[in-house]
């Protein structure tokens, strides 16, 4: 077939291309410096401020229209802390006609030299940068790709983030020509001082549109949290994609709710480093490495706020933790220093962590997290070796379950669930101990290091309140601890019964383990009070009876403990041992209206005859063996119908 170049359908084409060229081309020679004055009366009008190009006007027409302006002033609504939006010595935008027939505003490339931008953003939606005369109106806002810049400032203001902040930057390519855009800034980010500087490209991408992303390189510090982090970002205004490395250190993990929105326990000063990604509204925090305090920490996290509560995930570890470090997650202060106190004893005779947690915080994002320390160190009074636990975090509700503690050679396994619902919180524990090692069990008594048998125990206990103390403090519930067959130290036993003829000679011949048929100890709970239903120590030489209270509101003992020896011993002042006094400072020693009663026997007597003296220190050993079956059985019972702890 031939073609007709004479056809219409062909010469409409050329016809049409030949227009264009011609009107480009008075396009290119038209005085656009002439519309200088009606374009600034136009745009004043439009937004209801005043806009100005004060030295010249040049526009490059086409579908994307290149407007370049020398001396451009744009003030800001009457409302704002600065008098102008913009005031540049020179400007350049591109503007594409087409969005611009729909209402929209889409700049792909804006170019400044020498700007000053403030820009401010108020709690009820108003901003600065919006272009119509309602400046809540997002609308009116325009869509920026690129933004090139050389020399100038920033000064950002967000009332509602307790954000003002300064900048001012600058281009020197000499030190690094992909980082030749230096800044520096200074203020407040949520209400807190802050600091940075760092290098970035001259192109700044702003539009998520754009998928060309810029490097960057920042050092900040915000209150007590500093950061360091270099990589890319694509979509500045959005954050919409992030790939940078980061070094990050603090005074508490917690410190960041204020910083990010993320919910983190209280933890000892941190130093930890990593990648951190972003694409669209997850957030992954990869390779995590560093400190918390004296333990270690690695692993990886993410937090998704695409959902309607933002969840945060990820698994942890820690090769060694120091349970010093513990401290601060249970509401009390870490241990600076190896040397220094425990972190759980405090002025005023109190033991039990009474710093108030923020339960409140659990409402605002939920978590599901595994963490596990496969080494506890710096432990003088509660023999931990290892932990691992689920914390899972679900519309005001932490559970921890299962949670699996190592401790003395057995294991404590169960979960606890936190409440933030209710107010003050509500917290239930439901613990198992199972094969505790006796020796291994109080590491800083030394008479028990030669004791054998394995431990087991319940613990059910549920509370409200805002600490650790508030919650022990008004616990209801139960605990019980068991033993079974086992050994322990005679001379232990001896120094119970106050026994000093078998201390003599065991301290002469040594101390060696007697039977130990079986042990029970057995509490109700009722709003801090614990009451014993069973206390009960039975071996091969003696029995001890026991009964008391353990006051967990105001951190009291009232415990008495009665031997009752199946043998004879000279010596022996047998009387109820009492054990009293606060948490902090308890005391154990004889009953002294018993003990002086029987004092008072052996004086008399030794007035006649020394030998008869002695002879009333001979325990004839009335005691039996108990029944340990019924013993256990008593211990491990359910409450009877009607008692409530």
């Amino acid at each position: 077939m031939k073609i007709s170049f004479k056809s219409p359908w062909i010469r409409w084409p050329a016809w049409l291309a030949s227009i264009l060229i011609v009107l480009a081309g008075m396009a290119a020679f038209f005085p656009w410096d002439l519309l200088r004055g009606p374009l600034n009366h136009y745009v004043s009008d439009l937004t209801g401020r005043r806009f100005e190009i004060t030295q010249r006007l040049d526009v490059r027409l086409g579908l994307t229209t290149r407007v370049i302006a020398e001396g451009v002033e744009f003030t800001n609504p009457a409302w704002a802390h600065d008098p102008y939006l913009l005031k540049a010595e020179a400007a350049q935008f591109d503007i594409r006609l087409w969005p611009l027939l729909h209402g929209k505003l889409v700049l792909p490339l804006v170019s400044l030299r020498k700007p000053q931008l403030s820009l401010q953003i108020e709690p009820d939606g108003r901003r600065t940068w919006a272009l119509g005369k309602d400046t809540s109106d997002r609308s009116t806002v325009p869509e920026i790709g690129l933004l090139h810049v050389d020399n100038g400032t920033v000064h950002y203001v967000d009332s509602a983030q307790g954000a003002d902040i300064a900048v001012d930057f600058g281009m020197d390519a000499t030190s690094d020509p992909a980082l030749p855009l230096s800044y520096s800034a200074r203020g407040v980010l949520k209400k807190q001082a802050f600091t940075a500087r760092g290098r970035t490209g001259s192109v700044l991408q702003l539009s998520s549109a754009v998928q060309q992303p810029f490097p960057v390189e920042v050092q900040a510090t915000a209150g007590r949290t500093s950061l360091k982090a270099s990589g890319s970002i694509a979509g500045l205004a959005t954050l919409a994609s992030v790939d940078a490395t980061f070094d990050i250190r603090g005074r508490s993990l917690a410190e960041l709710y204020t910083l990010l929105g993320v919910v983190l326990p209280h933890t000892p000063p941190y130093a930890l480093r990593g990648n951190l990604r972003k694409q669209g509204d997850v957030w992954a925090v990869g390779k995590i490495q560093g400190r918390l305090g004296r333990s270690d920490l690695s692993g990886d996290m993410s937090y998704d706020r695409s959902r309607a509560i933002p969840m945060l995930t990820g698994k942890l570890q820690s090769r060694e933790l120091d349970f010093d470090d513990l401290g601060p997650l249970i509401g009390a202060s870490a241990t600076p220093d190896a040397g220094a106190p425990t972190p759980l004893a405090r002025p005023g005779h109190k033991v039990l962590p009474d710093s108030a947690l923020d339960f409140g915080r659990l409402k605002v994002m939920d978590a599901d997290v595994w963490y596990a320390a496969s080494d506890i160190r710096h432990i003088k009074a509660l023999p931990l070796d290892k932990m691992s636990v689920h914390v899972r975090l679900a519309n005001g509700v932490l559970q921890m379950d299962p949670l699996n503690l190592g401790v003395a050679g057995g294991q404590l396994a169960g979960n606890i669930r936190i409440d933030a619902n209710a107010a003050p919180a509500s917290v239930s524990a439901q613990l198992q101990a199972r094969a505790l090692q006796l020796n291994r069990l109080f590491p800083t008594i030394e008479l028990t290091k030669g004791s054998l048998g394995k431990l087991h125990g319940r613990v059910d206990l549920q509370g409200r309140g805002n600490s650790t103390a508030q919650v022990l403090g008004s616990a209801s519930g139960s605990v019980a601890l068991l033993m079974g067959k086992g050994q322990i130290s005679r001379l232990l036993l001896a120094e119970l019964g106050l026994d000093g003829g078998k201390i003599i000679k065991f301290l002469v011949v040594g101390d060696k383990p007697v039977l130990l048929r079986c042990a029970a100890a057995a509490f109700d709970v009722k709003n801090g009070l614990m009451t014993s239903r069973s206390i009960v120590l039975d071996t091969s030489t003696t029995v001890i009876n026991g009964s008391g209270t353990i006051n967990l509101a105001d951190e009291t003992l009232d415990i008495v403990l009665k031997p009752e020896p199946k043998d004879r011993s000279i010596l022996s002042l047998r009387s109820p041992l009492k054990i009293t006094g606060s948490f902090d400072a308890p005391s154990a020693g004889p009953d002294k209206a018993a003990l002086g009663g029987r004092a008072g026997i052996t004086l008399a007597l030794g007035a006649i005859n020394p030998l008869l003296a002695l002879a009333a220190t001979v325990e004839t050993g009335p005691g039996k063996d108990a029944d340990c079956a019924q013993v256990l059985a008593q211990a491990t019972a359910p409450r009877p119908p009607g008692r409530t702890p």
